[in-house]
């Protein structure tokens, strides 16, 4: 039920948002005590008022306090859940309620923008804010401008307030994929910021397979790379559709080459190539998977899939929108995505084609050795809070009472998370972290009631999924709406995939988790223009020695220069 996380280039409509949003979303129970690493220690000293007051994740203020923040509302939150709830509005609603009755929290916004957060109306205006120096108690920003922030010294060192009162569980939750959503937010030793943190397990890759079709070519599901390819090949030549035609593509592909539908981040994998992420080479520095010679071979083999008419031969110029629609023509049988692809693009193939199955299987490798899953460091947002506020512990109480009241020992999810009407209304809080393999938990508290033959258990978010699963089973035509769910949630559903990844060990997080650097500012959007066209060429035919060319080009046009910065900010947090 988090937009945030569904949200991919290749997504469009209102309606397919809110579809993907309620994917990426799930219950957790885990509320042990972090056994991460913590915020470093602070060298500030409280203020009068946290050091009359013993600390107390979830104490209460009285006299209540007043906490000034901005905010965007966005389309979700006016057309889905707005226009739903009767007697709550965007100032005053279920959760500006409960943050004031049981913290003695008032929130305030001093303004309020419609549209997205990407919108220019609301980058606009957060700009001029930021820019004025006339800072809310507490504000929204991404890395670059947190960085800005802290070096400005508009914004509190909340390292001891962290450690004082984060809850247990608000600590487990930031530790969940390690030290990076801390680390992005520390700077020479502080922590300047409370992460809004993503999951970036959310972005695995799996291989969505029509396996209608795999049965019809006769092919079992891959094991390797050279399987990949074979079953490429076969949807390409052996009229799987039996339309008596050469008119179907074993590999779907668009012109943004990478994301979370149709990109092709897992099938590199397979090649032990990460393009987009750094990595840590066997001498302890970080390279940057784009450039490697492993990512050159996995262009090749993409050439030979093209030549031989296995891969669109306009996939360069069709974004998303264009490949989903050959998709839903039931025109290509393979491609790599997220968890969430059986909704959006594949549910389209369903609906034009009951016949049509896919199901997701795990990423492969050349050898059959079990391959590293690449995650992109996904945490994008921080929670700032203005130096001299009064009382700056007050935001992580919310961060505590969002999670408490969702995933915790007293949570209602029905109602401050997702009630059925309105599924998004946990948009409504100001701050919403969320456990970060939450969605793995869902699956597993599924999965096990699922082989004990007892629902009954189920509570929260697992239950409002595995009801979606119950209705598929109808056979109703309702039902029939939530196939995608099924091929998520259900007996081979990706996240089962997703769970036997996380058990293995095979997530290859991100390694720089940093605010970008002077020459990334500068540079990363013409070298990332440079990748993809440089890509796409070999692909479409070019020598896959132009690999080598773009390689020398990164470096000289600012790549080394970045390299050198990465390396200099992973120095600084040994």
């Amino acid at each position: 039920m988090n937009g945030r996380r569904s949200t991919r280039r290749a997504v469009k409509g209102l309606a397919l948002l809110i579809g993907a949003a309620l994917v990426v979303s799930a219950c957790s129970g885990n509320k042990e005590e972090s056994k991460g690493s913590q915020a470093p220690a602070s060298s500030a000293s409280s203020s009068p008022t946290q050091a009359a007051t013993a600390a107390d994740p979830f104490g209460k203020y009285d006299p209540p306090i007043v906490l000034t923040t901005v905010r965007n509302l966005n389309d979700v939150i006016e057309n889905n859940v707005l226009s739903v709830l009767k007697g709550e509005t965007f100032e005053d609603n279920r959760w500006s309620r409960i943050y004031e009755e049981q913290m003695g929290i008032k929130l305030k916004y001093n303004w309020v923008v419609k549209g997205g957060d990407t919108s220019d109306q609301y980058v606009q205006k957060l700009n001029v804010t930021l820019a004025s120096g006339e800072l809310p108690d507490f504000i929204t920003v991404n890395a670059v401008q947190l960085k800005q922030l802290a070096e400005s010294d508009q914004i509190e060192d909340m390292s001891a307030l962290y450690e004082q009162y984060a809850s247990p569980f608000t600590k487990e939750v930031l530790s969940q994929e390690g030290t990076g959503p801390i680390d992005a937010a520390t700077f020479d030793g502080k922590l300047m910021a409370i992460p809004q943190v993503e999951s970036s397990i959310e972005r695995s890759m799996y291989i969505w397979i029509r396996t209608d079709w795999l049965s019809k070519v006769g092919l079992q599901p891959p094991k390797t790379m050279a399987d990949v390819r074979e079953i490429s090949k076969a949807f390409a030549e052996r009229d799987p559709d039996g339309n008596n035609q050469r008119d179907t593509y074993g590999l779907g592909l668009t012109k943004d080459v990478f994301g979370g539908a149709m990109g092709l981040e897992g099938f590199m994998a397979g090649f032990n190539a990460y393009p987009n992420i750094w990595t840590e080479d066997a001498s302890g520095k970080l390279v940057f998977g784009s450039i490697q010679p492993e990512t050159k071979k996995a262009l090749q083999a993409l050439q030979e899939m093209y030549k031989n008419g296995e891969i669109d031969k306009e996939f360069g110029i069709k974004d998303g929108g264009k490949v989903s629609e050959q998709i839903a023509a039931g025109k290509i049988g393979m491609e790599y995505g997220e968890q969430w692809n059986s909704i959006w693009p594949l549910q389209m193939n369903k609906n034009n084609d009951k016949e049509a199955q896919w199901q997701a299987f795990p990423i492969v490798s050349e050898t059959g050795e079990t391959p590293k899953v690449p995650l992109k460091f996904s945490t994008t947002k921080f929670i700032a809070i203005k130096k001299g506020a009064k009382n700056p512990e007050a935001v992580i109480k919310l961060f505590n009472l969002h999670l408490e009241k969702n995933w915790g020992e007293t949570a209602e999810f029905d109602k401050y998370y997702a009630p059925p009407n309105a599924e998004s209304v946990w948009q409504l809080s100001p701050v919403t972290p969320y456990p970060l393999k939450k969605n793995l938990d869902a699956f597993r508290q599924i999965d096990a009631a699922r082989k004990a033959g007892d629902m009954s258990v189920l509570k929260g978010e697992a239950k409002t999924i595995q009801e979606k699963l119950d209705m598929y089973a109808s056979g109703s035509s309702e039902g029939f709406a939530l196939w995608g769910w099924e091929r998520i949630y259900g007996t081979e559903g990706s996240m089962g995939i997703g769970s036997q990844y996380d058990r293995n060990n095979q997530f290859l997080m991100d390694k720089f988790v940093g605010t970008p650097t002077p020459t990334m500012v500068e540079r990363k959007t013409t070298l990332e223009k440079m990748q993809n066209e440089t890509f796409i060429k070999i692909i479409l035919g070019q020598s896959v020695d132009e690999f080598d060319k773009f390689v020398a080009d990164w470096k000289k046009l600012g790549g080394e220069q970045i390299t050198q910065e990465v390396n200099d900010w992973y120095a600084s947090l040994k």
